[in-house]
């Protein structure tokens, strides 16, 4: 099998090398072959070729077995038009990445940011190609406009064909969870695009009749995040709701470091963390690699379940319970977390674990 390493910017290469390493220990305890070539993207693919992703890359992404994409710092990127290019969006985009898949749990043995006696275990399920994202909206230009150096509109998109297929991943992903979907909107106050997800969410119900399916306004479910957590199963969202959920979620249940993340088409996925590129602590070995690690075991077990491949299912769970194993012993944790390990060192830590058992 071969891997796409897209490491990009900020901590983004060294949180991807501590990912690919501990995915190589897992594929040889299971008999994985695994092959992994390495492309520039974000600020290096700048510098060297003027723009930030390249449609030749992009295009020839859809031929590996999966991609690893690292950290990017897109706030800090020229205009578009200067080669800026969102390097997510493109990729989302590019690819129909449509499912964003953000699970957040509480570790009984790690501090978490929820109230005393409460938990988390819950999958947010991000529509990832359209919605309030002014360069996801439009078939040529973008999403937003200035009439006036005063005036400022940004044009939504909400489809039927989106809002259905994105339903579908999370009415099947309940299917082996705890059985219940709630979908996020504000249909109160956006009657025709929420309410149009809203209803497109409510028809693909009616194919799972052994999942519950409740809804919230996106304030309320903010609310009932923090103060009950536990009535959540799967959450399925737009892309601007869902975006915002998930960075919640992750943060109540610990850290945003903490949580993997993919985004897949029907037939593609790409491993990405869910945080940023953390420019700050980039190239000194202080960035937590857990976020990637558990990024790519979620695609090693999309692949096995999309091919029926035991091996990378075992491998996806390995990697899961390695990075567990770890986090467990205070002394093998990273700053960010109240530890003292380097980046490099935890990596070489779950990898060992994972080889082990």
């Amino acid at each position: 099998m071969q891997f796409i390493v897209l490491p990009c910017d900020g901590i983004g290469p060294e949180i991807v090398d501590a990912a690919v390493h501990v995915f190589e220990a897992a594929g040889r305890r299971f008999g994985l072959r695994l092959q992994f070539d390495v492309e520039d993207l974000g600020f290096a693919s700048l510098k060297k070729y003027g723009v930030t992703i390249r449609d030749e890359l992009l295009e020839r992404s859809r031929a590996y077995d999966g991609i690893i994409l690292g950290t990017q710092s897109h706030a800090d990127y020229p205009p578009p038009e200067q080669g800026g290019r969102n390097v997510s969006a493109a990729y989302r985009i590019g690819l129909d990445l449509y499912a964003n898949v953000r699970p957040a749990r509480t570790r009984p043995f790690l501090p978490s940011n929820m109230r005393e006696g409460r938990a988390m275990d819950l999958v947010i399920m991000r529509e990832a190609t359209e919605g309030f994202y002014p360069d996801r909206n439009m078939a040529r230009g973008w999403g937003e406009m200035m009439p006036s150096p005063d005036m400022a509109l940004s044009v939504r998109k909400i489809t039927r064909h989106c809002s259905e297929r994105i339903a579908r991943r999370a009415f099947e992903l309940a299917m082996t969870r705890r059985r219940k979907v709630t979908a996020i909107h504000k249909a109160n106050s956006f009657h025709m695009t929420d309410g149009l997800f809203l209803q497109a969410v409510r028809d693909v119900a009616r194919d799972y009749p052994q999942v519950q399916l409740d809804d919230l306004l996106v304030d309320a479910a903010t609310a009932h995040l923090v103060k009950e957590p536990e009535r959540f199963d799967v959450l399925v969202a737009t892309n601007f709701y869902g975006d915002i959920l998930s960075d919640l979620c992750s943060e109540l249940s610990g850290s945003l470091g903490l949580a993997g993340s993919i985004m897949a088409s029907d037939t593609l996925c790409c491993a990405q963390a869910q945080h940023g590129s953390a420019p700050t602590i980039a190239g000194q070995d202080k960035a937590n690699p857990t976020s990637m690690i558990l990024s790519v075991a979620m695609m090693a077990s999309w692949l096995g379940d999309k091919r029926g491949d035991d091996g990378l299912r075992q491998a996806g769970r390995a990697m899961e319970a390695a990075v567990d194993a770890v986090l467990a012993d205070p002394a093998t944790r990273t700053a960010d977390i109240g530890g003292t390990m380097g980046c490099k060192a935890f990596a070489a830590a779950v990898a060992q674990a994972v080889a082990g058992g």
